[in-house]
């Protein structure tokens, strides 16, 4: 994302701030490669998908693996064996229907590796729609490691329950194409994560003259269209100096997409919709979203951040992180006409306008830096109310469009503001 003029970053004790930042994100990251992939009692689970109908082939190997998606017919289901799969290059999905998975159901047995691959992305999705990539990890990717080229039609895409591991540039990427779009794609039940912050190494393309180290992110979906993202788990996604996009990235004339129960933890930007640039015949980035009930737990640059958007909700979101020095908890910059922020619980932040055009609409929301533990495991990513907290918290009317909270439980009303509902009584 563009740097902004006049960055808090210009302002030593604030540098200073950020370089002990950046230490502790490279101690978190060495602990996360030796612990293994992230997990906590908390996190989204996926229910176990059905057995496949109709055509089915299994694979064991590397090579029935490369022949199984090349030659896949229309309607096909390719059940890959537990194992380590070192590709020697990238997979083309070019049918529609084909569904890609685990035959266990193991996420974490079935391992798709571009460390040894010829090519910066793993797995291409062309020309097909229907797709589904489920119930395995793809890790150790130069580039993209879920690529759809929707400058071909490329719609109703699920990739569900998928680990997105050391992935240098973008874990699931669309590029831009204002005449096709990307249409009804869900990515769900994911968990995202990089064992340290990028490096140079990693990525020839990101150098010192042009992104220094920070080309980095989860999600990068442009001209996306009635897309959900939800119930996945983003942790560690860093760029080498702590400037890095955003786990969620959604941008260029992207419309009517849905945010949702999504936990956020240690990623340099938490949800970008749109950028501080917007290009000469662009009439904006992000247009009737629904963003709500998300955790966001450390995320130094931006939890949250609008740029040229329309009729966006941003409603019930907890974030946390009382000692970022930058203290935007929400930032909203240039014309976003019809935003709409509301009931939002932000522990260590304010709401900051920068450049704004036009009013934005805003209540309910509690921005305070000076609340006492009012989680249960806030350190853990665990932004659930503790029962002191709620004794902290004021009551906010129940929004239509919100009926359940970050578990799916009911909330009364009046509720509490952010994504746990805790029991008002």
């Amino acid at each position: 994302m563009t740097s902004l003029p006049n960055s808090p970053t210009d302002f030593p004790p604030v540098r200073a701030c950020l370089a002990a930042v950046l230490l502790l994100g490279l101690a978190a990251g060495a602990a996360r490669a030796e612990a293994g992939p992230p997990d906590q009692p908390w996190f989204p689970r996926a229910p176990r998908l059905p057995d496949p109908a109709g055509r089915v082939v299994h694979v064991e190997t590397v090579a029935e693996l490369q022949e199984a998606v090349a030659r896949a017919e229309p309607e096909t289901t390719i059940l890959i064996a537990d194992g380590h799969y070192r590709l020697p290059r990238y997979l083309e999905i070019t049918a529609d229907g084909v569904t890609l998975r685990s035959r266990s159901g193991n996420r974490d047995a079935v391992i798709l590796d571009g460390q040894a691959s010829r090519h910066i992305e793993l797995i291409g999705i062309r020309n097909a729609s229907g797709v589904t990539i489920a119930d395995l990890t793809v890790q150790n990717v130069v580039a993209n490691g879920i690529k759809l080229n929707n400058d071909t039609p490329v719609h109703q895409v699920t990739i569900r329950n998928c680990v997105i591991r050391n992935v240098w540039q973008r874990g699931v990427k669309s590029v831009r194409s204002p005449r096709l779009k990307t249409r009804g794609g869900v990515i769900e039940y994911c968990l995202f994560y990089n064992d340290r912050p990028k490096r140079f190494t990693d990525d020839p393309h990101d150098r010192p003259d042009n992104f220094d180290g920070n080309y980095v992110g989860a999600i990068d979906l442009m001209d996306a269209v009635d897309w959900t993202i939800r119930d996945n788990v983003f942790v560690g996604i860093q760029g080498r100096t702590r400037t890095g996009r955003g786990a969620i990235f959604v941008w260029f004339e992207s419309q009517g997409c849905r945010i949702e129960r999504n936990i956020i933890i240690d990623c340099d930007q938490g949800i970008a919709l749109g950028n501080a640039h917007r290009p000469a015949g662009t009439p904006f980035h992000a247009a009737d979203f629904l963003v709500r009930n998300n955790f966001i737990v450390r995320a130094p640059m931006n939890p949250v951040f609008l740029a040229y958007t329309r009729g966006i909700r941003l409603v019930h979101n907890s974030v946390h992180d009382p000692d970022n020095p930058r203290r935007r908890g929400v930032r909203v910059f240039a014309e976003n006409p019809g935003l709409e922020i509301e009931n939002n619980l932000l522990h260590g932040f304010d709401i900051r306008q920068e450049r704004v055009e036009g009013p934005v609409r805003m209540a309910g929301n509690l921005a305070d830096r000076r609340l006492e533990s009012p989680f249960r495991a806030a350190d853990q990513g665990d932004l659930r109310l503790a029962p002191a907290g709620e004794s902290q918290l004021p009551r906010v009317p129940r929004l239509p469009d919100v009926p359940r909270d970050i578990d799916g439980s009911p909330r009364s009303d009046p509720t509490f503001p952010g994504a746990a509902a805790g029991n008002p009584g």
